[in-house]
């Protein structure tokens, strides 16, 4: 199942990490020192390490081995200059291409500069103005977000029009403010509900919890206890569902009401079999992590982005950027399917 391959590739790669941990990065890959030798080096600069950008790596390590290559990890821990530094030492020795999966997506040109002539694949977080991608030695390989919130809105859409009801009132926990995951998924799940006929009115304020666990659960808890009305919680991922549902339970109240997320994780999915989470969209972790590595050495090759890839369709607006990128399809979960996933 989708799942289950997520976390073993991940496993494979913590264990690399393990055992390269003294050589200033960490590497995905899970073969020997011999074979290991015989492999070109490209970096992965992540913004900050959890539990899906590792099954990114995971998935690009795997990938990158058959293809030649060794992925080197640096963590730039949510800090731009030091992102910034990591692509630099990249391109100052030579390499032929870096991923990156940016801290700052308003920050992207920053990255592009950095790089100059080395080729740079942008994976899961894209840059805010697309056009950073227009310089034909950058793309990007992620999931298209303006359809992952617009899952939500159609399951809950169909949930309340089986009940009869047509005006909701909703709780949304968000993300971190000014991402582009956070401001699409936002909006996506409201205009799924505003096609399909339901008028939706906030029942509070938006949360901001950062897509934190615990953060989610603590700054919700009070308004369950205060005894605001409302329909449906609605998260930008299921980490932040998953503390809602916590907070549920601290606060004594039966979950006879959806709550919904995003990014079917190990945790989200077996929610979905418990029935506490009405439903998740999963993004494909493998998906992006195999697609950026492609994609790196398509541009180095200079064939077109998703050459060997073909199921991931290039943007299709028409924009000068269209070109350098390719769309990882996000897939709606609940209970009818998620055995497919676990």
């Amino acid at each position: 199942m989708k799942l289950k391959k997520v976390m073993a590739l991940a496993l494979s790669a913590a264990l690399g990490a393990g055992m390269l941990a003294g050589c200033g990065g960490s590497s995905g890959g899970n073969g020997s020192a011999a074979s290991d030798s015989n492999l070109k080096e490209m970096t992965f600069v992540i913004a900050a390490r959890d539990e899906f950008m590792s099954s990114i790596e995971a998935a690009m390590s795997a990938e990158a081995e058959d293809l030649g290559y060794r992925i080197v990890v640096q963590d730039a821990i949510n800090d731009m200059a030091k992102q910034i530094q990591f692509i630099e030492t990249c391109a100052n020795k030579g390499d032929d291409a870096a991923i990156v999966l940016p801290v700052d997506a308003d920050a992207c040109q920053s990255l592009v500069d950095a790089a100059g002539d080395m080729k740079l694949v942008f994976v899961n977080r894209p840059p805010t103005d697309l056009h950073v991608l227009d310089a034909e030695n950058v793309g990007y390989v992620g999931s298209d977000e303006d359809t992952s919130g617009y899952y939500q809105g159609e399951y809950l859409a169909e949930y309340f029009q089986e009940k009869g009801q047509t005006e909701i009132k909703y709780l949304m926990v968000q993300g971190t403010l000014g991402q582009v995951s956070t401001t699409k998924r936002s909006a996506g799940v409201l205009k799924a509900l505003d096609d399909n006929g339901i008028t939706a009115t906030e029942a509070s304020a938006p949360l901001v919890a950062d897509y934190d666990r615990p953060t989610a659960q603590e700054m919700i808890q009070p308004l369950l206890a205060s005894g605001t009305e409302f329909d449906c919680i609605i998260a930008n991922n299921d980490a932040m569902a998953l503390g809602c549902i916590e907070a549920c339970k601290d606060v004594g109240i039966e979950i006879d009401f959806p709550i919904v997320g995003i990014d079917c994780t190990v945790d989200g999915a077996q929610a979905v079999v418990d029935g506490s989470l009405a439903m998740t969209v999963f993004q494909n972790p493998v998906g992006q992590g195999r697609g950026a590595i492609i994609a790196a050495i398509n541009l180095i090759n200079g064939d077109p982005l998703n050459t060997g890839m073909e199921e991931y369709a290039l943007d299709d607006s028409g924009e000068s950027y269209s070109d350098s990128i390719a769309w990882v399809p996000f897939e709606p979960v609940t209970t009818e399917n998620v055995a497919d996933y676990m």
